[in-house]
């Protein structure tokens, strides 16, 4: 809640927020009190205090706050006159224009599979419209990276200048913990390791011009969920789930996480839907039916679409070559397309009604 209500608070001179710029550095709640820690680059002595004056009056409008403390951390740029034409201190997801999570409360849906899909459609449906090299993803899945082979890159990443480059295939930026450890070393690390790392990700890896940046997160509404949204402008978020009730209900309490930290959901994607025979058309439910529809009702979304249960989707991201590449005709593949068109079209319609 305080958060969301920081984000209505303009850096003064621009109309995007302070939560998105990447000033709002802590947030500690006891009982009513609030206190928020903030850190700026800037030249100009009234920014400091304008910025704790609105922090403080946005803080203490919230229901149940009874005192609202705001410190303010300002560092002076070396050069004042190109302050007066800068931003703030630049972080590398303000270039990235929608982040978008793609998370699941279960294990075994498919969810990084269907984050790699769904980022190769993603990528063909931008370069249609004229933007190439417009989707990242961010392997959040920092116990078991999956995005690397799936995506079939797995070289070591360059520094440039400090900066983190990710690497590149089929149109997508990639970063992941895969790229930095050894394939048979086990990741043994405690949450605030973990929330390090997803913090590195958003602020030390040269991401640049993205229209999507889709974050695959773990199962679970852990440490690096609550990192994620507090380090990343989360747009929103999709739900992955599989028809089975066991799934479904892992799904509604992993998704209603994202409520209470105030981020919208995009809908649901039920994965692993049916078996297709495509010399009859017959389909097999062999997880049950309807779980991806419920779950979508339940949480008040869209269902997004179903995906078919088949062995070449596998195949494509166990030999790093996801099946929109490989094969984009195939049912399965229009599937992920007709999902990533649905997404876009929702933010795409958002960010144009925003920019009139």
């Amino acid at each position: 809640m305080v958060r969301s209500a920081l984000s209505k608070v303009p850096y003064p001179g621009f109309t995007r927020d302070i939560v998105s710029f990447g000033i709002v550095k802590a947030v500690e709640v006891s009982g009513g009190d609030v206190s928020v820690s903030l850190a700026l680059t800037s030249s100009d002595p009234a920014v400091a205090p304008a910025l704790k004056k609105e922090a403080e009056a946005a803080i203490s409008a919230i229901d149940g706050v009874t005192k609202a403390e705001v410190m303010v951390a300002v560092k002076s740029k070396k050069n004042p006159q190109e302050e007066e034409q800068s931003a703030p201190e630049e972080s590398p997801m303000q270039k990235v224009r929608i982040a978008i999570a793609v998370a699941s409360g279960k294990g075994g849906v498919g969810k990084s599979t269907f984050t790699a899909n769904l980022a190769c459609a993603m990528d063909r449906i931008l370069r249609e419209e004229g933007k190439p090299s417009s989707v990242g993803i961010m392997d959040c899945d920092i116990y078991g990276p999956s995005i690397p082979l799936m995506m079939g890159v797995n070289r070591r990443p360059e520094v440039v200048d400090g900066m983190i480059q990710p690497l590149e295939n089929f149109g997508v930026r990639v970063m992941s913990m895969g790229f930095l450890v050894e394939e048979d070393i086990p990741v043994i690390w405690r949450g605030p390791m973990v929330m390090k790392t997803i913090q590195q990700f958003a602020s030390n890896v040269d991401w640049g011009e993205l229209e999507i940046l889709f974050i695959d997160l773990p199962p679970g509404t852990g440490d690096a969920q609550l990192s994620l949204v507090q380090t990343v402008p989360l747009e929103g978020a999709v739900v992955v789930t599989t028809p089975q009730l066991a799934a479904v209900n892992v799904a509604r309490r992993g998704a209603m996480m994202f409520d209470k930290v105030s981020v919208p959901l995009v809908g649901v994607a039920e994965n692993m839907s049916y078996l297709l025979d495509e010399k009859s058309g017959d389909r097999q439910y062999l997880f049950g039916e309807g779980g991806g529809a419920r779950t979508a009702e339940f949480l008040q979304t869209d269902l997004l679409g179903q995906v078919p249960l088949d062995p070449r989707i596998r195949e494509g991201c166990d030999h790093g070559v996801p099946i929109v590449v490989s094969d984009p005709d195939l049912e399965c593949s229009q599937v992920f397309r007709q999902i990533a068109q649905k997404i876009w079209d929702k933010f795409k319609l958002t960010k144009n009604d925003q920019s009139n």
